[in-house]
């Protein structure tokens, strides 16, 4: 009976039901079709524990700063400010662009929020300036995975509670990857203004710094009370999302203010966006009883080893799996589906828990720019009207970039690990 179970989450998936579901009642099904319904009396305490996590709590408050951010204002003094530092290099404006994801990256930790965010502002001002708008927006999409990596990041409280990992590690531990990954970046965007004559901003054009910084200050706050506060253990990761959702309420009455619908529509899509991670969870759950009663992860380990991969070429095959999942899956579900399969084994092959993290979230991050299902592109080019397989043509060197500084990050841990090791976050 059980081969009729994967047949059932098909017909589950098709029917447009929600993931959660999909996860969940497949799972149910297979607790029945396996004879092991004896142990779905336990399930219900599987589920609290997986969901009963105190740095979760971190996850809603980072949400909702970022929304508040979102709709305060706050994108113009990033732009202004990112502008004032690199606009009036070769191919300004792509600069701009990026180091305006750094910037947001700490902020909304969201890369679709990026997306969406400089989409409406960014890329026309592009195009007025000569820019492709295919090229425009390939470049605001492969930015806006600076936002997954860098803290706060979401995914990687989600993880980080998968895993039972410090959340405050894997926030200091994403600093260099994502500062890494804009390198690459300004690299590629200097490589084709030079190859297609990208235009500088004028210097009559260009904010000036002082009055930029001073502007951005309010914005700039919020990374550096996270971050900061962590480091120096004022803190733990859910009290600093605490804090910095009324520096996000001040930030944004700082620069626009906020009216009360703001407030409402920040408040509805933080408990939609939460409720709907929270179902993963606990479909999650589930699917972990499952496999740890079917010793799914021995068994994985098993073939591992009889395959003779060994430590590293494990890892090169789990790599190629999570690019692969991260091409047609949200974020969270791949990690939920993937991680308690397949991160056992690596971390029994000697892989450190946070710097398996930070190589996980990016990966699935790049898969938000990779065609067919790339959530970013599909962002972008909703937004912008660009054609979806034009944009997706033209983002595909920036993809290649990543997957390099995502070969970088496997072949040196030191780069993630350092920065929490020497913070005394991680041993």
């Amino acid at each position: 009976m059980i081969w009729l179970v994967p047949l059932a989450a098909a017909a589950f998936l098709g029917s447009g039901l929600a993931l959660a579901y999909v996860i969940g009642g497949a799972a149910v099904l297979t607790f029945v079709a396996s004879d092991n319904t004896r142990y779905l009396a336990v399930l219900p305490q599987k589920v609290f524990s997986q969901i009963s996590v105190f740095s979760l709590l971190a996850m809603p408050l980072f949400i909702l700063a970022g929304e508040l951010m979102n709709r305060g204002g706050v994108t113009k003094s990033l732009i202004d400010l990112s502008m004032s530092l690199v606009g009036r290099l070769r191919g300004g404006l792509g600069h701009v662009n990026i180091m305006t994801s750094v910037f947001f990256a700490g902020i909304s930790g969201s890369a679709i929020a990026d997306a969406a965010a400089l989409s409406n502002t960014l890329v026309p001002a592009m195009k007025e300036r000569g820019y492709t708008d295919a090229y425009a927006g390939a470049i605001t999409a492969a930015s806006s995975i600076i936002g997954p990596i860098v803290p706060p990041s979401i995914i990687l409280i989600f993880y980080g509670s998968l895993m039972q990992t410090s959340v405050a590690a894997l926030f200091v531990a994403g600093i260099l990857p994502g500062l890494l990954l804009a390198l690459a970046l300004f690299g590629m965007n200097a490589w084709y203004a030079w190859k297609e004559d990208h235009p500088r901003v004028e210097k009559a054009d260009a904010p000036r710094i002082l009055p930029s910084i001073g502007a951005a200050l309010p914005a700039l706050s919020l990374p550096l009370i996270i971050v900061g506060g962590i480091i120096f253990g004022w803190m733990t990761p859910t009290e600093a999302a605490a804090v910095a959702v009324f520096a996000a309420c001040l930030a944004a009455f700082f620069y626009t203010g906020l009216s009360w619908s703001d407030i409402s529509e920040s408040l509805s899509r933080t408990a939609v966006l939460t409720g709907s991670i929270f179902m993963i969870l606990c479909a999650v759950a589930a699917f972990g009883h499952l496999a740890a009663l079917e010793r799914i992860p021995q068994a994985v380990a098993a073939i591992v080893e009889r395959m003779g991969l060994g430590p590293i070429g494990f890892m090169v095959a789990m790599n190629v799996i999570f690019i692969l999942a991260g091409m047609v899956l949200d974020i969270t579900v791949a990690l939920a589906l993937l991680v308690p399969l397949l991160a056992p084994v690596a971390l029994a092959n000697g892989a450190d828990p946070v710097h398996l993290g930070i190589v996980i979230c990016f990966n699935l991050s790049i898969g938000l720019v990779s065609p067919p299902l790339g959530g970013c592109l599909l962002i972008v080019s909703s937004v912008t009207g660009v054609r979806y397989w034009d944009l997706a043509r033209k983002v595909i060197p920036f993809v290649i970039a990543e997957i390099a500084v995502l070969a970088v990050l496997v072949a040196f841990p030191e780069i993630s690990i350092w920065l929490p090791r020497a913070m005394g976050l991680w041993h």
